[in-house]
C-alpha cells in the first residue's frame, strides 16, 4: 500500500447510527486517530452518508416507515443525516451521499478514486454486516486493495459483526484486517501486523466457534501470535 495511492473511505458514520449499534463511541475514537494520520500524510478522505428523502421518493423496497410516512432510518429532514461531529470533514474531504448500501451503487465514488489513481482503501464504518460489507464486496468487484479496520466497524449486535467479518475474510481474496494502533504504523511506514487469508474460506465458522475465529483473526491483526 502506497500512501500516495490509498484513500480512507469512512461509511456512513452518522449522526443516525445512535439508534442502538454497539461501541459506537469506540468507533468514533478509532475513526479520529486515523483520521488524524490521514490528514498529516494528505491522503483523500471520503466520508458517505445513507440519505432516505423524507419525501419517500427512491426508498428501497420494504424501507421502515414512520406512522407519518417518513423514513425511519437516515430521514433526509433531520440532523441524523449529518456525520458525527468528532469526525466531522473538512472543506478538502469528499462526502458522497448514497441512496442504497453499497457505496459504489449509482454513485460516483469509483470514478473520484480511478481520477485519484488510487489502488488502495483503508475502510471503516457501520453497519459492518449492510454498508460496510456490500461496500467492500464491491470495491474488490472493481479490482481495490481493501484494508479494513475492524475496530471501526460495528452492527447492531455483536453476532452480526463477527459474522460479517468473517465472511469477508473468506471471499473477499484481497483482504487485509488490521486494529487502529497497526494501520496507523502501516501509514507512518513502520513495522505492522494484518489478518490475511493464506487460503479460500479459511475462516468457517459455526455459531460455537464464531467468538473463537475472530479472536484469532483479532490476535493476528495485533501481531500475537
Amino acid at each position: 500500500m502506497q500512501n500516495n495511492k490509498t484513500a480512507l473511505v469512512l461509511i456512513d458514520l452518522q449522526k443516525e447510527s445512535d439508534f442502538g449499534l454497539i461501541n459506537m463511541d469506540s468507533v468514533v475514537t478509532h475513526t479520529q486517530k486515523i483520521v488524524e494520520v490521514a490528514r498529516e500524510k494528505q491522503m483523500p478522505i471520503i466520508y458517505t452518508r445513507h440519505i432516505n428523502r423524507q419525501d419517500g421518493i427512491g426508498l428501497s423496497s420494504g424501507e421502515p416507515l414512520n406512522e407519518d410516512g417518513t423514513p425511519y432510518f437516515y430521514d433526509s429532514g433531520t440532523e441524523n443525516i449529518e456525520i458525527w461531529d468528532e469526525i466531522a470533514p473538512q472543506k478538502e474531504d469528499i462526502v458522497i451521499d448514497k441512496y442504497r448500501w453499497s457505496a459504489f451503487f449509482e454513485t460516483e465514488l469509483d470514478l473520484l478514486l480511478k481520477s485519484m489513481g488510487v489502488t488502495d482503501l483503508i475502510v471503516g464504518g457501520v453497519v459492518t454486516d449492510g454498508c460496510v460489507m456490500t461496500s467492500v464486496y464491491d470495491a474488490y468487484f472493481r479490482d481495490y486493495n481493501v484494508h479494513l479496520i475492524e475496530e471501526m466497524c460495528t452492527a447492531s449486535n455483536e453476532g452480526s459483526h463477527q459474522a460479517a467479518i468473517l465472511n469477508m475474510a473468506n471471499w473477499v481474496y484481497n483482504l487485509k484486517i488490521y486494529n487502529t494502533d497497526n494501520m496507523l504504523k502501516k501509514i507512518q511506514g513502520e513495522k505492522h501486523h494484518y489478518w490475511a487469508s493464506d487460503k479460500v474460506d479459511s475462516k468457517q465458522f459455526t455459531a460455537e466457534t464464531l467468538k473463537e475465529q475472530i479472536e484469532n483473526i483479532q490476535q493476528i491483526a495485533k501481531g500475537e501470535f
